[in-house]
């Protein structure tokens, strides 16, 4: 355990050395890596990520975390909530080992993206060595490192709004009969970088969808959107998963870096059944992920928190 007592820890970013040789191998052929990505803001990556996260060192599995939307930097954000937390609560609350690499500002593209690129797999290599799983966040928008995360992912998933917005990355709609015209822009990207990870490794990458803040009601978007989901991915090749409710409880938990699996444990007050929903929603989340078959790799070091 951790020295409460000690100074916050800081988060690493890409303007500080990280080793090229990673030590403390725990995990023979290295972690499994699960990427939150969406080439739209405001669809949960940051929240679900954390929650994955944190879920997964409460069932005794080892995490890093990558962020590579430092500019903005909500996971970042998040970590060093948490850590702060654990100095001024002095309550030991796990975490996973985390790094924000930010875009490179190099003069030109192609020195940009080789630095972006290094710095990148670095991370990617010391989090690997020493973890079971690694979670990476990606920024809403297309960039090289995203597009390079992507490629890396054993696992994506793609939390979206329950909405047609956030239905046209996946596909062309055509407005008046809801047919579906062909793969949109997102869906031709993880297209790509399935084509870049064979390529390198000769893995694929486990598609899963997930619908956020659905709505409690059996409405006619709701179930149009559902038909819709499960015709894109007979070609698309993906897994709908259900996401979390829109929740004030959310965006409360950030701001002192604790998930709804940390509540339990740190407070004093009986967990309403708002949370009591919204924690559940994570375990199925979970279980969707299946950690435990995940490529035979992912074995628990002790038994669940």
């Amino acid at each position: 355990m951790e020295d409460l007592n000690a100074p916050i820890p800081p988060i690493q970013d890409h303007n500080k050395p990280i080793s090229a040789k990673p030590k403390d191998p725990v995990v023979g052929d290295g972690a499994h890596i699960i990427v939150f990505g969406n080439e739209k803001g405001g669809s949960g990556k940051s929240t679900t990520a954390m929650h994955v996260a944190i879920a997964l060192l409460r069932l005794g599995y080892k995490v890093g975390s990558i962020d590579l939307d430092a500019r903005q930097g909500t996971l970042t954000r998040y970590m060093r909530n948490r850590f702060a937390f654990i100095k001024n609560n002095k309550k030991y609350i796990p975490s996973p080992d985390h790094l924000a690499i930010d875009k490179s500002d190099a003069e030109t593209v192609a020195e940009q993206q080789d630095q972006e690129r290094a710095f990148f797999e670095m991370a990617l290599a010391e989090l690997r060595a020493k973890n079971h799983f690694v979670v990476i966040d990606t920024p809403g928008t297309d960039n090289f490192l995203s597009r390079l995360a992507h490629s890396h992912a054993d696992t994506l998933i793609t939390p979206m709004n329950d909405s047609f917005i956030d239905l046209d990355l996946l596909a062309e709609i055509e407005p008046g009969t809801f047919e579906i015209k062909g793969p949109s822009i997102y869906t031709k990207m993880v297209e790509d970088q399935k084509a870049q990870k064979k390529l390198r490794d000769g893995g694929t990458i486990n598609w899963i969808i997930m619908r956020n803040r659905l709505s409690h009601i059996n409405a006619k978007n709701k179930r149009q959107i559902g038909a819709l989901l499960e015709k894109i991915s007979t070609y698309a090749e993906f897994t709908i998963a259900p996401g979390f409710g829109e929740r004030v409880v959310f965006r409360e938990l950030f701001l002192k870096g604790l998930t709804l699996l940390d509540l339990k444990d740190n407070t004093d007050t009986k967990m309403t059944m708002s949370q009591i929903a919204a924690r559940q929603e994570v375990r199925q989340l979970i279980m969707t992920l299946a950690p435990e078959k995940l490529k035979g790799r992912a074995r628990p070091l002790r038994k669940k928190a």
